[in-house]
């Protein structure tokens, strides 16, 4: 018989396993020693050992699954149950025991991760329902859309909970989604509705604009150009082909208006520049006339100047006020001449004047003679009052002198 501290071989080739409950039968050998006997079955143990130590390995450093592991755990304890090694059966028996309890911790911290992450993830996405139920009101088609294209990816790689809250939550989320696409798709409807209004409108823009191209109305078709610009600003765009399109028609039609307009105002500013340079010529010549020495010349020389000033056409708009203003002061100054020259020279007003000047220096030299006498008798208050109606009528005589003057008096 054999024996070792862990085992024994009995005289039957029977091998046992000592453990706390007693010895329990390994197996029987029969082709060797019984050294060899127990040699073989504690190899057996020693493999337990290892694949128990693996196991602790994975369990600890791996993200194996609680029930993986679990199944593991039994199919490693049926060994140690079925008694087929030698050694400390025991000390196995408690490692796989204290694996068990690993396991459950675990499983247990997993749990409460996993509530954590439905808790966040629940969190998470009602927050981007109620993003997306905002952004379902959006007028801001392009930057709404592409928000609510990312809150899609995110949904995607969030984690699921359980069914009834994650398909609510789907629900509304889906159906802001919904109600955004059918606003934008009403939108675009409309826009597009629109766009060929305005299409149909500056078609008929454009058709006026064609027509006008050749007028030579100047005037009245530039006013009526700019009616047009209004009116196409007005009517809003169109599809982006078809708006480029007529904006270059319309252009070009006002091109071609504008450029022979501008050829035949490039003329007429020059026929104009030549008619200043004359009437500039005429106005000094006119100019020369003054002061009047002799009226009738003058008024003979201004006559004939002015009859060449008419024949002379236009002349620059800005620089009109200017040269007629010259011959203005010329005419003036002739009317004034013939004014002065009718007074001096009218002998109803002579006569009046005359008189009146004669009746106001008796007044005056009346006058004086009283308050010569006033003053000789003492009667120095009646001289004060006479002396101050004396001031009155001298300065009324003063003044009427002056007007005999202009007669030449």
């Amino acid at each position: 018989m054999s024996s070792d501290p862990w085992g024994r071989v009995d005289e039957t080739g029977t091998v046992y396993v000592r453990t706390a409950e007693g010895e329990q039968v390994v197996g029987s050998w029969q082709a060797g020693s019984p050294e060899e006997a127990l040699a073989y079955f504690e190899r057996k143990y020693e493999g337990l050992v290892v694949e128990v130590g693996l196991l602790e390995k994975r369990v600890k450093t791996t993200d194996l699954s609680a029930k993986d592991a679990q199944s593991a755990i039994d199919h490693l304890r049926a060994q140690v149950d079925e008694h087929h090694a030698v050694g400390d059966l025991a000390a196995l028996r408690t490692r796989l025991d204290g694996l068990v309890a690993t396991v459950e911790a675990r499983r247990e911290e997993r749990k409460v991760q996993k509530a954590k992450q439905t808790d966040a993830a629940r969190e998470s996405k009602q927050a981007l329902v109620k993003e997306a139920e905002e952004l379902a009101q959006s007028d801001q088609w392009r930057s709404a859309g592409e928000r609510l294209r990312a809150l899609v990816d995110t949904w995607k790689g969030l984690p699921r909970l359980d069914r009834k809250s994650d398909d609510e939550l789907w629900h509304r989320f889906s159906h802001a989604r919904s109600a955004f696409s059918k606003r934008r798709k009403a939108h675009f409807a409309s826009l597009d509705a629109q766009r060929e209004e305005a299409r149909k409108a500056k078609e008929k823009l454009v058709a006026e604009a064609e027509s006008l191209s050749g007028s030579t109305d100047w005037g009245g078709t530039a006013a009526r150009y700019r009616e047009l610009m209004t009116d196409w600003k007005a009517a809003g765009r169109a599809q982006r082909e078809a708006e480029d399109d007529l904006w270059n028609r319309f252009r070009g039609a006002q091109d071609v208006f504008f450029a022979a307009r501008g050829e035949v105002f490039a003329e007429r500013d020059a026929e104009q520049t030549e008619n200043l340079k004359t009437k500039e010529e005429l106005a000094a010549e006119a100019e020369r006339l003054l002061p009047v020495k002799d009226l009738k010349a003058a008024r003979a020389a201004f006559r004939a100047l002015n009859e060449r000033w008419e024949a002379v056409g236009h002349v620059p708009r800005d620089a009109r006020p200017r040269v007629e203003g010259r011959m203005q002061t010329v005419e003036r100054a002739l009317q004034e001449s013939e004014e002065s020259e009718w007074r001096r020279t009218n002998p109803e007003a002579l006569a009046r004047a005359t008189g009146l000047t004669g009746q106001l220096q008796a007044a005056v030299d009346k006058l004086r003679t009283q308050i010569d006498t006033a003053r000789a008798s003492g009667n120095n208050a009646r001289a004060d009052k006479l002396a101050k109606e004396l001031e009155g009528r001298q300065a009324l005589l003063d003044q009427a002198l002056k007007g005999l003057q202009e007669f030449g008096g």
